[in-house]
């Protein structure tokens, strides 16, 4: 396990961050005396991404999709049919 001073931990944070979130966890040091440990919460990823396509499936799309309600909509724009 790696560690980081303090001051170089102050000035990376963000970049160790996301490293101990991606399951790299570091140790933070003061004076060269380890004072505390980084490490991902359980559950969390930031990894995790949406998934394209979950719904697959689930629902399906009228063959009408593209018309649906026209004569609806041309009537409140004023445009004949």
């Amino acid at each position: 396990m790696r560690t980081v001073n303090i001051h170089d931990a102050k000035t990376h944070l963000s970049r160790l961050v996301e490293e101990a979130a991606k399951g790299e966890s570091f140790v933070i040091a003061k004076a060269g005396r380890p004072m505390v440990k980084v490490t991902a919460l359980e559950g969390t990823s930031a990894s995790t991404t949406r998934r394209i396509g979950f719904m697959a499936g689930e629902f399906t799309v009228p063959d009408d999709f593209d018309r649906w309600a026209a004569d609806e909509i041309a009537e409140m724009f004023g445009a004949a049919k």
